[in-house]
């Protein structure tokens, strides 16, 4: 039975990725920790599978699945197979898109839906209004870490980021690898905090 992790005050940091040049936009990253279990965390066995309620043959995904992986063995995971695995790390992407002029309302935090604790979104919600006038595409990327033999939660976080639509770094492997930068920075991170990611083309 998962173990929900209960958030703390959210707290809002800003945090440079990239150059100067005029930014697509901040990633908005908000991440819940088990404080009682981080010293787990960046170590070990790991198997990186899709989120349930994904499309797992989703060609889209898969750009995702391999930034997170490039993500985690630069902090310290082994990946490996799912039975040989003390770690599970579930990956999920949304896609939404926003016409110029829109602002796009507050998001849960709940990754995957279901209720309690982190997934039901409550006490933090997030929001982009990047102004402007162009057409925004947007992602968001959820990441779970459990452990493989209980299914407690470890880490889990979520990354939202939207780029002008004609940006380098609206699609592909190039928004993959943004995103997920942006979500493993200064991992573990915070309990219940929210940061901004500052990128640049």
């Amino acid at each position: 039975m998962m173990k929900p992790l209960l958030p703390l005050a959210g707290l809002v940091a800003t945090i440079a990725l990239g150059g100067c040049a005029t930014p697509p936009g901040p990633v908005e990253v908000t991440r819940f920790v088990a404080v009682d279990q981080t010293s787990r965390l960046g170590q070990g066995t790991i198997f990186i599978e899709t989120m349930e309620g994904t499309d797992g043959d989703s060609l889209e995904l898969a750009p995702y699945k391999a930034a997170v992986a490039a993500e985690l063995t630069a902090l310290g995971y082994v990946e490996s197979d799912r039975a040989s695995a003390g770690q599970i790390a579930q990956v999920g992407v949304g896609k939404y898109f926003r016409e110029a002029g829109d602002r796009r309302g507050p998001v849960s935090v709940g990754v995957g839906g279901g209720t309690g604790g982190y997934r039901s979104g409550v006490g933090v919600g997030l929001g982009i209004n990047l102004g402007g006038d162009k057409d925004r595409l947007g992602t968001e990327l959820s990441v779970r870490i459990t452990d493989a033999a209980s299914g407690t939660s470890l880490w889990e976080g979520r990354a939202d980021f939207s780029p002008p639509e004609n940006s380098p770094l609206a699609r592909g492997t190039a928004n993959a690898q943004t995103v997920a930068s942006a979500l493993f920075r200064e991992f573990p991170g915070n309990n219940g905090e929210t940061i901004e990611v500052k990128v640049s083309e």
